[in-house]
């Protein structure tokens, strides 16, 4: 396996006949993995179900893979795979026990492999109508340093004193049957409920929401969840995660045997706050899509302007157990 870093951005390479993580030339064009893993495809009966792009196409979850080399999927993804999925069927008490960066590596590469498909449509899209592919740099910027991060699978990358994410992992009450995904490509924000766990990752924050966030995490750490609560803090880590304003920026150093990544200050020279302005009707109007199963309108949520309707905290900003909370449907 090489020691140096693979950076498909430099030549923007996103084609079939090189493996997404190593960048080693393929057999065949066919030499290629789910994006979403065949387990949770299985369990969850998702391969025919539709999945929405940016471009507002459905290809079914099925269809969504990723270009990738025997050496790199036998030696590193599936191992990765077996030890994700044990741990999942056996619910919060074991997902708890993972290695986070296991985590970050297994929700990061399915992040990746989104955001790679995304960009194969692009790229289609804008060739059939004779158009160069115009995508922000500073995205770009954002899924380059992610996909170099994933490479810890099988190189010796060594991070800093620091992790480039905020996770946030919960025990949930009552339990589902069902396969709970959320992400938003933009701000590199991923979260999953399934069984009696759920958690959140944002990839590229340096564990800046973590910090936003503290007040509240003090109050519902090491709690149980009913699912309306955990839906609800999804909904604080995805608008906070849209109004973080930074882009991390990250020094590699290769030094011996090893490769450092340090992270440069978030704050640069910038007196500008981390995160722009909290509104909370704007955020009200993001509860109500992560609150659709529970049937809750903006106006109900956002009654009171100044204090949205929370099922985390009373009035009295005091945590509300699971057990005490009733709902209809």
């Amino acid at each position: 396996m090489q020691t140096e870093i693979y950076q498909p951005f430099d030549k923007f390479n996103f084609g079939n006949k090189t493996c997404f993580l190593s960048g080693k030339p393929l057999q065949s064009e066919e030499e290629k993995i789910q994006v979403f893993p065949a387990w949770l495809l299985a369990k969850y009966n998702l391969y025919d179900q539709p999945f929405k792009m940016l471009d507002e196409n459905f290809p079914t979850y099925k269809d969504l893979k990723l270009p990738c080399s025997a050496e790199v999927n036998n030696l590193y993804l599936e191992p990765l795979e077996a030890e994700i999925k044990a741990a999942f069927e056996q619910g919060f008490d074991a997902v708890n026990q993972l290695d986070e960066w296991k985590l970050f590596i297994w929700a990061g590469k399915i992040m990746y492999g989104i955001i790679f498909n995304e960009l194969q449509s692009a790229i289609r899209q804008q060739y059939a109508e004779g158009q160069g592919l115009n995508i922000s740099q500073s995205l770009m910027h954002k899924f380059s340093s992610l996909h170099m991060m994933l490479q810890m699978l099988f190189l010796p990358i060594v991070f800093e004193d620091f992790k480039p994410y905020s996770f946030f992992l919960f025990k949930i009450n009552p339990q589902t049957t069902e396969f709970n995904y959320r992400d938003e490509i933009n701000s590199l924000t991923f979260s999953l409920r399934l069984k009696d766990f759920g958690f959140i990752f944002c990839l590229q924050d340096n564990g800046a929401n973590a910090v936003y966030h503290q007040e509240i995490l003090k109050k519902i750490a090491g709690q149980t969840l009913h699912p309306i609560q955990f839906e609800e803090f999804c909904g604080r880590i995805f608008y906070s995660a849209y109004l973080f304003n930074r882009l991390p920026e990250y020094n590699i150093l290769p030094v011996q045997n090893k490769i450092y990544v340090e992270a440069m200050p978030l704050k640069g020279l910038s007196a500008k706050p981390l995160f722009d302005e909290w509104k909370p009707k704007v955020y009200g109007q993001v509860l109500e899509n992560f609150w659709k199963p529970w049937g809750f309108l903006l106006l109900e949520i956002i009654k009171n302007p100044e204090q949205p309707m929370s099922f985390l905290v009373d009035k009295n900003s005091m945590f509300i157990k699971a057990e005490e909370i009733e709902l209809a449907g």
